[in-house]
């Protein structure tokens, strides 16, 4: 593994959805003030991404009106207009923001281990542990993005060809073809939808051990990704970013 300084999850911006978004802490008092305009426009924006996880996972894309994002945050038309161009332009912001705090937690669980098997099997458990904490992110970022068109589709498939930086160290690569590795991220995209879209996202950490091996076993052959098989998840799930967690 090549040590990578990478931010820890405490770091990162909260990941969309895991707040409200007429989180008090957020609100802007009316009257004369002396917070800059693009304080504010920030704020205004951060709201907005929250709204819109929220609705769109509660209502689905198609029924999520941008008026029902807006009250949701707590913010005007004219304040959403003057951020984006529509609904469109704001799922799609969101989504690239959520994504990044998502893919930075995943990258710093990997750079952190000792090596690669260790690295991945600890990204996949970050990737399903933080979509658990958050499933009305989950909801929309992987079932929801299905139905807003062309551009999120592109998105979605930018992000997941990410996912090969993550076997560039792995055993054997270079014998390998490229489409092997689009094959598992695929697989493992699909897993995680089914499970979304079924309600089970609380559930999802319960596939590390089938996701793990079946990630592993190209790489390191079958009687040594097997052992995944029989290790449930033992250390405590990670949440995304200011999730509300039990703890």
């Amino acid at each position: 593994m090549t040590a990578t300084a990478l931010p820890t999850a405490a770091a990162l911006p909260p990941l969309p959805g895991a707040r409200t978004g007429r989180d008090p802490a957020r609100a802007i008092k009316r009257g004369p003030s002396r917070v800059p305009p693009e304080v504010v426009a920030a704020t205004q924006r951060d709201r907005l991404f929250d709204a819109l996880v929220h609705t769109v996972a509660e209502k689905g894309y198609a029924n999520a009106r941008v008026g029902d994002i807006c009250s949701a945050a707590g913010v005007t038309r004219p304040a959403f207009y003057a951020l984006f161009e529509g609904k469109e332009d704001a799922f799609l912001a969101t989504y690239r923001h959520g994504v990044g705090v998502v893919w930075e937690v995943m990258s710093a669980a990997y750079a952190a281990a000792p090596d690669w098997r260790t690295g991945v099997r600890g990204g996949l458990d970050v990737l399903l542990s933080v979509l658990a904490s958050v499933p009305s992110f989950a909801t929309m970022a992987i079932v929801e993005v299905e139905a807003v068109g062309p551009a999120a589709r592109l998105e979605r498939d930018l992000m997941l060809s990410r996912f090969a930086r993550f076997f560039v160290e792995a055993p054997h690569r270079d014998e390998l073809p490229d489409v092997l590795i689009t094959s598992i991220v695929g697989g493992i995209y699909s897993t995680i939808y089914r499970a979304v879209a079924a309600g089970e996202v609380g559930k999802l950490r319960d596939q590390l051990p089938t996701l793990a091996y079946f990630t592993l076993v190209p790489f390191l052959g079958r009687a040594a990704a097997a052992t995944e098989l029989a290790s449930a998840p033992a250390s405590p799930a990670t949440a995304a970013p200011c999730a509300v967690t039990d703890a």
